[in-house]
């Protein structure tokens, strides 16, 4: 199953700017996700962060990281469609190398529990074969 730019909505309520991945490209419902974020140098947050080098911020891979859990989240609950994941933790994240205009973010998601409205989540984003970020997520549905 893919879920392509135009149906994220269904699952989440991020839009431009604001919507951080561009498709789901592989998901299985209460285990695991992966999605593709195309880092393109016309990105809002370029031009501030930093100027001459871009990078992207580690806060908006943590958040495209979110997204995608979110996704699986909504996925595979269909009665939690149309509400608001929020964060309840992060742990352990580590930023392994920059993310810079011309990457394809590879976003990751494996569910480690799922129990009610609290999720939990183990997350990795690499360029390539690279880690670029990993981290663990606890959410909660709102909402």
């Amino acid at each position: 199953m893919v879920i392509e730019h135009h149906e994220l909505g269904q699952y989440i309520p991020h839009r431009h700017p604001f919507l951080l991945i561009d498709r789901i490209t592989e998901i299985e419902p209460f285990k695991r996700a992966v999605a593709i974020k195309n880092v393109t140098g016309s990105e809002y947050f370029f031009p501030g962060h930093f100027p001459g080098r871009p990078v992207m911020p580690g806060v908006l891979i943590i958040e495209a990281m979110a997204q995608a859990a979110a996704t699986l989240a909504t996925y595979s609950s269909p009665e939690d469609r149309g509400k608001i994941i929020f964060f309840a933790g992060i742990d352990g994240a580590r930023f392994r190398r920059p993310v810079v205009p011309g990457d394809t973010l590879i976003i990751e998601i494996i569910i480690t529990k799922a129990r009610s409205k609290v999720w939990k989540v183990s997350a990795t984003a690499k360029v390539g074969d690279e880690l670029a970020c990993e981290s663990d997520f606890t959410a909660m549905v709102g909402a």
